[in-house]
């Protein structure tokens, strides 16, 4: 068989190759999309009449620690503690960790909320980097509820864990301090773990939602905008499908490996028996709920991870392409960590469908897919250079790919206003269309190469850093 044969073989093995995973793709999101509105319209009917204040309100409710670490917040931090200060629960605390900032977040705490330092004692449970200046705790009543915590620099994961053993709480509420949480957002975030049924909830996680443009007053959600960046735009529209339509189908699933670091509920319990976060992988929020679902598959436990559509938490996203090209860097790097970390439960039957159904699926669909599309675009290079390009199969592949994003991206628009419907004003909904239209032209591009810079900083740079977040402030907008 002489080369040209050959390579002929190859081109139409890669052919069905790519048509077989595009196929495997989309079959997916559509049985995703499925699934998710079977858990919404469960949900929806089950807490339509609840009436949450009088329900988690009193005393009796479950304890809750909110912990927020904070790192060179000054900013924002005062704002964002009496926002946290302002949530309508009655049994919950605020722990804010000051992780070794070398601005003055700590001396404003400190002049705004009347703190001193106080003898705290420290379950050390979990290892992690010593206190700096101490524990401190207000002398206005008003502010009984906050407990704030200075202590050497370790990253996210160590705040979140000296937060974990300072809490004496039932359950744990981590958050990005920068994040605005709704006034009833521990009301409706605990509920799924007070439903009573014969599998015991180790995590609870709700819908993200983008705060760029909104107004905010007092650490209050005023007024819901649009954003006004077309990049603010196409991640508006990229949370709703990654929440709306992912999330909530994988928690109708039971197959859940990832709750948003932004806001997340755990069982401090089982929290802690797993050890508290991983402070060697840049992608913790990942890695902890997939930990704390294989210890509770190899104790035997029936367990759940729920999801919940309320959006309960609202978060500035990145407005240029620079830190957006840094976030999803450390999303994938995060990923690989993760799945490389517990390669052990891949298509293992012990583990059940977390094994058999979840970790394949962000293996092939989450992990490889980027690196397929390049692959893909790669292969259409080399059509054109040796001018074996099968136009029809190209423009057949491109255009089933882009009308298969606008649908799942209209079903996402679809099930958002059939729920909540956050934004309504006037003229929105021409604004959604035309982002629709545009986000795979003008958001996928740098979604691909970030994750293809990840993969590259993973294994050839070693890069282990979290990356850069700049913040401008949501009090601001």
């Amino acid at each position: 068989m002489d080369f040209e044969n050959t390579f002929r073989i190859v081109l139409i093995g890669l052919e069905y190759f790519f048509l077989i995973f595009s196929i495997l793709i989309i079959s997916s999101y559509v049985i995703l999309a499925y699934f998710s509105s079977r858990e919404t319209k469960t949900y929806l009917k089950k807490n339509n009449f609840v009436e949450y204040k009088d329900l988690l309100s009193s005393k009796i409710s479950p304890s809750i620690s909110i912990i927020a670490p904070a790192f060179n917040e000054s900013l924002n931090i005062v704002e964002n503690v009496r926002s946290l200060l302002s949530i309508h629960y009655v049994n919950y605390n605020v722990i804010i960790v000051n992780d070794g900032s070398k601005d003055d977040s700590l001396e404003k705490l400190i002049a705004a909320y009347s703190l001193i330092k106080v003898d705290y004692f420290i379950h050390n449970k979990i290892k992690t980097q010593p206190l700096r200046k101490g524990v401190f705790k207000s002398k206005n009543p008003a502010f009984d509820k906050l407990i704030v915590i200075d202590k050497e620099n370790g990253g996210k994961a160590d705040a979140l864990n000296f937060g974990i053993n300072i809490s004496q709480s039932k359950y744990l509420a981590c958050i990005d301090v920068d994040c605005l949480l709704l006034e009833d957002s521990l009301q409706r975030m605990v509920k799924p773990f007070l439903d009573t049924n014969d599998k015991k909830v180790i995590a609870s996680g709700g819908v993200i939602r983008i705060a760029n443009s909104c107004k905010i007053e007092n650490g209050k959600l005023i007024e819901i905008n649009f954003p006004k960046k077309w990049i603010e735009r196409a991640q508006v529209l990229e949370y709703l499908r990654s929440f709306l339509l992912g999330r909530m189908a994988w928690a109708r699933l039971n197959g859940l490996l990832v709750i948003s670091g932004a806001f997340g509920m755990f069982d401090r319990e089982i929290a802690i028996k797993v050890g508290g976060y991983d402070t060697n992988t840049v992608g913790e929020d990942m890695e902890i709920i997939v930990r704390m679902r294989r210890y509770m598959e190899e104790t035997k436990q029936k367990y759940k991870v729920a999801y919940i559509p309320d959006p309960l938490c609202w978060t500035e996203a990145p407005d240029n392409y620079k830190i957006f090209i840094s976030q999803r860097n450390r999303w994938t790097r995060g990923t690989i960590e993760t799945l490389k970390i517990h390669k052990k439960i891949g298509l293992n039957p012990k583990y059940g469908i977390l094994g058999m159904l979840s970790f394949p699926y962000w293996f092939i669909f989450e992990r490889l897919a980027p690196i397929v599309e390049v692959a893909g675009i790669v292969y259409f290079v080399l059509l054109v250079v040796f001018r074996e390009i099968n136009w029809s199969f190209v423009l057949g592949i491109f255009l089933i790919a882009y009308l298969f994003s606008l649908i799942f991206s209209f079903v996402a628009i679809f099930s958002e206003e059939l729920t909540y419907r956050q934004y309504k004003k006037k003229g929105i909904g021409l604004i959604l269309v035309l982002t629709i239209i545009l986000e795979p032209l003008i958001l996928h591009p740098f979604v691909l190469y970030a994750a293809i810079k990840g993969n590259i900083d993973y294994y050839f740079n070693k890069n282990k850093k979290w990356g850069v977040m700049t913040r401008k402030g949501l009090s601001k907008k």
